[in-house]
Formats: structure tokens, C-alpha cells, sequence
């Protein structure tokens, strides 16, 4: 086949000045999870094309893989290449761990940037410099109850801000206590809120915070004000018995998740409900708006020594084919366009799935959040501010003041050190 053939020969080139090696090369991959198991199923194809390198694949769990990887760079025993969050690719970029991928692409002819959704690619090149390759998308949208809202006379899935007020109220009317669950404790859908506003999260470079703009606090005061009305209850995910059978109840006719529960909502919920449920892109304040830009990407370290092999794996693991395979292992969204495009078994593409589609949709319209080593602890203060404006302990305006203070505290070392490079 053509697609094999372009392949073996990207393979060949990546490897080219490793023929003399009569060896066998052994590669260190580390994987998460879920992640892990599957990559070490594919690897079998990429042995097989080729035969002179073996592929350890090490599963780390991933409440300890950000630790491990760091504590791996410090002692100087990083692995050949590694899935890493893209969240965690500026950290790591930072420290002068991860190799720049361009010249690697460049050299690689059936690696196509374009075939990649835009947001997506960008969260890969922290400070202009490309240090990972997509190997999975993760995005938010909406699980609906489309059943509900037709019997609440709403005519159509909400597109903007006014639409998702006016049903929420309308399922409200019709007898729904909490229309939406919006748990307390996780930050994504204030976060892909934030991200529909034409302002940055970070002002100045990200050097400092942005959250007292009034773009963060049009985003706040939408999210809270659906406490206020009593649009959504004021619950953590752990205090949600069983999500899926609530949901399957009635209980609430939206949700904001992932693409992992298709598969959960298609196993969890009863047969007579397959037609009940659909996903659907997030609502924006003038129609259809942006979400976050999530996933994890393939990266390689500096300190190998069989950058070759590893840019081979990669690239094998990059192939519409694989990522496809990848796919119906995990559930995983690809990354690639092209992979969309590929028939599934019994011949529809993933682009035609009923519930995948809208996935599709959301990832042309989706922004990467700000590349800088402290999002994490940045993500965490802007759920706990949140928190405490749905329970009623702060304003918005103290919130987004004393969120602004403890993130300008959090950038100031960053600051120090760009201000020093300026110098």
C-alpha cells in the first residue's frame, strides 16, 4: 500500500546514518496508563519494521509521572522519548530537557504541520520552539439530554451564552431542579469560559495575571451566576453518587466533559437511551465558542543517544494508520485531520461518528492555554477562586483581585528570569 510504503521510507531516513550498526538498538519509552498498555500493542509494528531496534515501553501511573519525569531529568536518567501533558511540555522546555523537534519534521516528508488542528499544534511550541508531536487530543464540550429539551419546547441545543440561559430556565420551568453539573472541583469549564473571550488569561508575556480584566470577569460571572440561579448545584465530582446513572435519570440535561465518556455514556446508560443523548460544541458569548486545547504529545530528551530510533518511533506512532488503530484501542481523539478521514471498521469515517462529531467540530475551534512552566499551580488557584465565589466566601471582584495577587506571586521568579535575559 502507498500509505505502508511512505512510511517504511520515513522510517529508513530517520535511521539513516545507523546502518552501519549491526546491533540492536533498545529504546526507553515511558507512557501513562491506559496510554502505556496500548503503545506497547503497536510497538509490535514498528519492530517488525524495524527489526534492529526493541522498544521497552514503562507504564508510569499518572499521579506520579510529572514528579518522575523531573526527578529522571535531575539524575540525569531520562528515557529516550516520553508521552508528556501539554500542559507540562514549557516546564520541561524550561529545563533544556526535551530536543527541538522542527529540523526532525523538516526532514520527515510525510509529516504534514497542516494536517494538524491549529490550537492543538500550537500548545506543542512553548517560546517559538517545538519540542512535541500530538499524539492525542482532549477537548470539552457538552453531553445533552436532547430528549429533555425537546420536551421542555426548547427548539435547538444552545449555540451562544442567551440560548444556554433561556434553556436552563426553560428545563428549570419544566421541573429540573439543577439542569447542569458544573463540579466545583474541576477548572476546565470555567477555563474553556475564559478562553472564548478575546483577552489572554496571562497579560504582558505571561509575566503576570489577567483575571481582573473584564474578560476573565464576564467569564467568572457567567459560571457563577449559574449557582446563583440554581442552574447547577454546588457539588464536587466526588459528592456526584453516580454521574452516568443521574444523568441517565434525568437528574441533568447538560454536562461538560471529555471524550472518554462516549465510551462510558454508551456503556453505562440503557439501550433505550442511545437515541436520548448527543455531544454538542460549547456555547460562546456570540455562538458557538473556543475550548481547551488538551491532550498529551510525543517528546524526545536531549540526552539520548538514539535520537534517530526515537524520531522512527515517533513518527510510526504519528501515521494516520497507527493513530487510527491508537483510536479504537483507547478511545483517544487523533490529532491528524487525515485520521478523521479514515474509514472505521464496518466503513463510516470518525468524522461521521454521531458522537465524535462534534469533537471534530470543537477541535478546529479550540486555544491553548498560556505556555508557561507554572499553569499548573495557576490552574489550581483559579478552581479554588472559583470555588469560593460559588460558595459565597468571596465577590467576584476580592476573588479576581486576590487571584491576580497569589498568580502575580506564583510568575514573579519567571519575571525575575526574563527581565535577567533582557538585561
Amino acid at each position: 500500500m502507498r500509505r505502508r510504503s511512505l512510511l517504511t521510507a520515513a522510517g529508513a531516513a530517520a535511521l539513516t546514518g545507523c546502518a552501519r550498526d549491526t546491533g540492536t538498538t533498545t529504546l526507553r519509552f515511558w507512557a501513562m496508563g491506559r496510554e502505556a498498555e496500548v503503545a506497547a500493542e503497536l510497538i509490535a509494528g514498528f519492530e517488525r519494521e524495524q527489526p534492529t531496534v526493541r522498544v521497552k515501553v514503562e507504564q508510569l501511573p499518572w499521579t506520579a509521572a510529572h514528579e518522575k519525569l523531573l526527578t529522571a531529568f535531575a539524575g540525569d536518567a531520562t528515557p529516550d522519548l516520553a508521552q508528556v501533558g501539554n500542559t507540562w511540555l514549557p516546564e520541561m522546555q524550561a529545563l533544556g530537557a526535551l530536543e527541538p523537534l522542527e529540523p526532525w519534521i523538516e526532514r520527515t516528508p510525510v509529516m504534514q504541520p497542516a494536517d494538524y488542528f491549529d490550537g492543538i499544534w500550537a500548545t506543542n511550541a512553548p517560546n517559538g520552539q517545538r519540542v512535541g508531536l500530538p499524539w492525542y487530543v482532549d477537548t470539552r464540550l457538552l453531553f445533552v439530554r436532547q430528549d429533555l429539551l425537546e420536551r421542555a419546547g426548547i427548539p435547538r441545543i444552545p449555540q451562544d451564552w442567551d440560548e444556554w440561559r433561556n434553556a436552563l430556565a426553560r428545563l428549570r420551568e419544566h421541573g429540573m431542579a439543577t439542569p447542569i453539573l458544573l463540579p466545583t472541583n474541576e477548572f476546565e469549564p470555567l477555563l474553556a469560559l475564559a478562553l472564548q473571550q478575546p483577552g489572554e488569561v496571562l497579560r504582558d508575556g505571561g509575566r503576570f495575571g489577567n483575571f481582573s480584566s473584564p474578560d476573565f470577569r464576564r467569564a467568572l460571572g457567567f459560571y457563577a451566576e449559574r449557582f446563583e440561579r440554581g442552574d447547577a448545584p454546588g457539588l464536587t465530582n466526588n459528592q456526584v453518587a453516580n454521574l452516568w446513572q443521574e444523568f441517565g435519570r434525568g437528574t441533568f440535561a447538560f454536562y461538560i466533559s471529555g471524550p472518554w465518556n462516549i465510551g462510558e455514556f454508551k456503556r453505562r446508560l440503557p439501550a433505550e437511551l442511545d437515541d436520548a443523548w448527543t455531544t454538542a460544541e460549547l456555547p460562546g458569548p456570540r455562538g458557538l465558542g473556543a475550548s481547551v486545547a488538551g491532550g498529551a504529545s510525543l517528546a524526545m530528551f536531549k540526552r539520548s543517544r538514539h535520537k534517530p530510533q526515537a524520531w522512527a518511533l515517533i513518527s510510526y506512532l504519528s501515521r494516520p494508520d497507527v493513530q487510527l488503530r491508537f483510536y479504537e484501542l483507547t478511545g483517544d481523539l487523533p490529532p491528524r485531520r487525515s485520521t478523521w478521514a479514515m474509514p472505521l471498521e464496518g466503513g463510516a469515517t470518525l468524522a461521521e461518528d454521531r458522537h465524535a462529531a462534534a469533537f471534530r467540530r470543537q477541535l478546529e475551534r479550540v486555544r491553548p492555554t498560556p505556555a508557561v512552566p507554572e499553569w499548573e499551580r495557576i490552574m489550581q488557584e483559579m478552581q479554588l477562586a472559583a470555588a469560593r465565589v460559588v460558595g459565597g466566601r468571596d465577590s467576584i471582584d476580592t476573588a479576581v483581585r486576590g487571584l491576580d495577587s497569589r498568580v502575580d506571586g506564583i510568575l514573579e521568579k519567571r519575571r525575575w528570569m526574563l527581565d535577567r535575559a533582557k538585561a
